[in-house]
């Protein structure tokens, strides 16, 4: 993956398609990426212990009468790091714990993927540029059989770079 970061940026391709009669150079840009899958997330989100959790128990309220506020079956449950609250309400303690953990989680894990992919974003922008034609790392001039990167200013035939001899241009 280390090899291929260098590859990383705007990519110009110059050729003469074998059905042009007047010898026009045809010219075509690929921006290129090269991004780690395993981006880590945040901690507060990803390891989730039963210390990160605050549950209270409270009487319901609505309908219901005197059995509805005696009873302390419905459930707040926060997750301190974040300060997220679920709250359910209804007959059973344990089936409104179950919901609002479900509910909870669900939130985390939303959470924890819009990072990733906010991460992710990010680096790609800053490895890809503008994709403009002076935003450029490599030309390859096909009718030339020459690969030139403007970084390192190496150059290289088209026929070595297209078996995979990237290390030519490092």
């Amino acid at each position: 993956l280390e090899g291929l970061r260098n590859e990383a940026g705007g990519h110009r391709l110059q050729r003469i398609p074998p059905t042009e009669r007047r010898g026009r150079v045809h010219t075509s840009t690929v921006t290129v990426s090269v991004t780690d899958n395993n981006i880590s997330t945040n901690p507060k989100y990803a390891q989730r212990s039963e210390s990160d959790f605050r549950v209270e128990w409270f009487s319901g309220t609505g309908k219901g009468g005197q059995k509805r506020n005696k009873s302390q079956s419905c459930c707040r449950l926060i997750h301190i790091p974040t300060n997220l609250v679920e709250t359910r309400q209804g007959r059973s303690r344990e089936s409104n714990f179950s919901d609002a953990m479900l509910a909870l989680n669900k939130n985390l894990d939303t959470l924890s993927s819009g990072e990733k992919l906010e991460k992710l974003s990010t680096e790609k922008k800053i490895q890809v540029g503008s994709g403009m034609r002076g935003d450029k790392r490599r030309t390859y001039r096909f009718q030339d059989d020459i690969v030139v990167d403007h970084i390192t200013n190496k150059k290289s035939t088209c026929s070595k770079i297209m078996r995979g001899e990237f290390n030519l241009l490092w």
